[in-house]
């Protein structure tokens, strides 16, 4: 089975896609450096994954996947998007806070938001594919759960549970990964 490289040094995300490419006629691998893989200079999540995957791959030559993904809050005009890593900080849980605080004086139906994945897989050869997924929800006015990563605490699609109280399965058959890791397949069964 062939190995590509995913590129990403969150242990979360590197769990959840093995998961999620279980099915896949290749196996993903850690990114092996601890160093900062490549600043992501991009105005667009597309931009973001591009970079990554295409450093990735040329400097390990061999396939790499990356992502890119974020919140976007309908009420703070679609903020934080691709800065959610680093919104205010590079502590996930400061991120989520700022969310809360800037939302502080908003009622829970106007709280609707969507978390947004793009995939690149790229290849040594500068070829590229690329999927996008979306889940739509809103933002808890206090996080709840100990699952997940990011913002999950904060995220709901239901109004009752986040996404950090699921079980990893039950996130994983809807979540903005998931449905950009079933596209980006989709995509390469064509190929």
């Amino acid at each position: 089975m062939a190995e590509v490289v995913l590129a990403t040094h969150n242990q979360g995300k590197l769990r959840e896609f093995q998961s999620l490419l279980k099915p896949a006629p290749f196996s993903i691998i850690p990114y092996p450096s601890e160093q900062e893989i490549i600043e992501e200079t991009g105005s667009t999540y597309l931009d973001n994954a591009r970079l990554k995957a295409h450093f990735v791959a040329k400097s390990m030559n061999m396939p790499a996947l990356a992502d890119d993904s974020g919140v976007e809050v309908d009420a703070l005009d679609g903020q934080p998007g691709i800065h959610s890593a680093r919104f205010v900080s590079p502590v996930p849980w400061e991120n989520s806070r700022e969310i809360l605080l800037r939302l502080s004086e908003v009622p829970p139906e106007k709280r609707t938001a969507r978390m947004r994945a793009v995939l690149v897989m790229a290849w040594p050869d500068g070829r590229d594919v690329w999927a996008e997924g979306v889940l739509e929800g809103w933002i808890l006015g206090w996080p709840r759960g100990r699952n997940g990563f990011g913002v999950d605490p904060i995220f709901t699609v239901d109004g009752e549970r986040s996404l950090a109280e699921l079980p990893a399965e039950e996130k994983n058959r809807m979540s903005h990964r998931t449905r950009a890791t079933e596209a980006l397949l989709q995509i390469l069964m064509k190929h």
